[in-house]
């Protein structure tokens, strides 16, 4: 079994993968639930939201991790996934307003580290940068 962050980075990035939008993670921990963490995400149509939610199945089956069930797929205007201890809601911007989970599951938003890249950094210039002279 993942560890528990590895496993919500996993579901960001493959809701990422398909371009889903206001991704929250909310710790859940410490409500009385059978899960630890929701992840709530919008796509922009049906089959955007069928998408992510295949994507977050098929990326988490290549890790090891068990998909306990997925119900919505049939309207696909907001498509559940449980992943167990993350359960990932997957939504149409007009539905997500309509039912407002953030208001339900609140309070304890995780933000996200982007892991870290090996990328150059271009050093910090101090002062300014000196004047042009055009012709006269």
């Amino acid at each position: 079994m993942m560890d528990l962050r590895k496993k919500q980075r996993a579901v960001v990035d493959a809701l990422e993968d398909i371009k889903g939008y206001d991704i929250v993670v909310y710790n859940t921990a410490a409500l009385p639930s059978m899960f630890e963490r929701v992840v709530i995400a919008s796509g922009d149509s049906t089959r955007q939201v069928k998408a992510l939610a295949d994507n977050v199945q098929e990326k988490l089956g290549e890790l090891g991790e068990r998909v306990y069930g997925v119900e919505g797929t049939a309207s696909s205007e907001w498509v559940l996934v449980d992943l167990g201890d993350v359960v990932v809601h997957i939504m149409h911007p007009t539905v997500r307003s309509f039912y407002n989970l953030e208001e339900i599951w609140g309070g304890k938003n995780i933000k996200l580290k982007k892991p870290a890249k090996n990328k150059t950094r271009k050093p910090k210039v101090r002062g300014k940068a000196p004047r042009r002279r055009g012709k006269r």
